[in-house]
């Protein structure tokens, strides 16, 4: 089986020749293709041959057109802080009053910010690739886009404060969302990963996802499917054992669950999922490539006769990470066979 035929049974429950290994290598595979991270940020073509050569060295089972959490919110008009070795911060942002909010225009993915950079990443993989390897895009979950537009803490008192105001924000980042996940596969990936830190009940309450945040992703992954996505994918890192039960409502057919969720707790949440995760990111800094690949092979053991799974860290794996407990993750999978 090729990387798209083993995740493609995978997710219908049938049996894989073996488990998919999707390793969430995004900046760290800059190095692998000997550029700096700033670069591989703004730069499409650079992009696309760092993940290329990621993927010939590990040789696991996608490759990500995915920059940072920073894309959105620049297109929309927030100004950034650029480092050559690390991620860019926002130093203003696009929307600081939300009575504002009608002097945004929707960003165009074609021609704002790094939006056209990143189209050219997923075209020049899915050439590179074409059906043998899963292309993965990204955008951020509504709730993100808003928080990225306005400011973690401005967005959560406009909640609290002005929930009609905070609802018309969220609502203008679905719209962002929606149009740049779909011109994205129009690019050419198979799926754009739904990515959604400011949903984690780390930042928000259970409740407050299932009414303002779960209809939105539904409307999302509806437009994902109706323009010809994969699979709908969600990732929201964090403590997510409280509200995995609600994805199957959104439509979510790959449900990322972080190092705190056990296995266990994960597929009994969602038994008809597949599911993917979850070692912690930051062992791939810390931990022995024994270690790794002791964990790999307990998540396996835990899925053996379940299926619908995909081994992975439980979030991105960091950039400081090393090169031998990425191998020893994707080394597990291919020692089972």
């Amino acid at each position: 089986m090729n990387s798209i035929r083993r995740i493609t049974a995978t997710l219908k429950g049938e049996p894989p020749d073996r488990v998919p290994v999707i390793a969430q290598v995004f900046g760290r595979a800059a190095g692998e293709g000997g550029t700096r991270l700033g670069e591989y940020l703004r730069d499409g073509k650079t992009l696309a041959r760092c993940q290329i050569a990621a993927l010939e060295r590990y040789g696991y089972d996608a490759v990500f057109a995915l920059m940072d959490t920073s894309v959105e919110t620049e297109a929309a008009g927030s100004a950034l802080s650029y480092s050559e070795d690390r991620y860019p911060v926002v130093d203003t942002y696009a929307l600081p009053d939300a009575r504002h909010l009608d002097r945004l225009r929707q960003p165009d993915p074609a021609r704002d910010g790094r939006m056209p950079e990143l189209l050219r990443a997923a075209g020049i993989l899915r050439e590179e690739v074409g059906d043998e390897t899963l292309v993965v895009g990204c955008v951020l979950g509504p709730l993100t886009i808003t928080t990225q537009l306005l400011g973690m803490e401005k967005a959560l008192y406009l909640a609290v404060d002005e929930p009609g105001q905070f609802a018309a924000v969220l609502d203008f980042a679905t719209g962002i969302a929606t149009t740049f996940g779909r011109a994205q596969i129009d690019a050419g990936v198979h799926l754009p990963v739904v990515f959604d830190p400011s949903a984690s009940p780390a930042v928000v309450p259970p409740p407050f996802f299932r009414e303002i945040e779960l209809p939105r992703l539904r409307e999302l992954f509806s437009a994902f499917k109706t323009g010809g996505s994969a699979a709908n994918w969600l990732h929201i890192p964090g403590p997510i054992a409280p509200i995995l039960p609600l994805y199957s409502r959104a439509g979510v057919e790959i449900a990322n669950f972080d190092y705190p969720v056990s296995a266990g707790s994960a597929m009994h949440a969602l038994p008809e999922t597949c599911l993917d995760g979850n070692i912690k990111s930051l062992s791939f800094v810390t931990a022995s490539e024994e270690s790794i690949a002791r964990e790999a092979g307990a998540l396996l053991d835990a899925f053996s006769s379940r299926g619908r799974f995909i081994l992975s860290s439980g979030c991105e794996i960091p950039l400081e990470a090393e090169d031998g407990n990425i191998a020893a993750m994707v080394g597990a999978v291919r020692e089972r066979g």
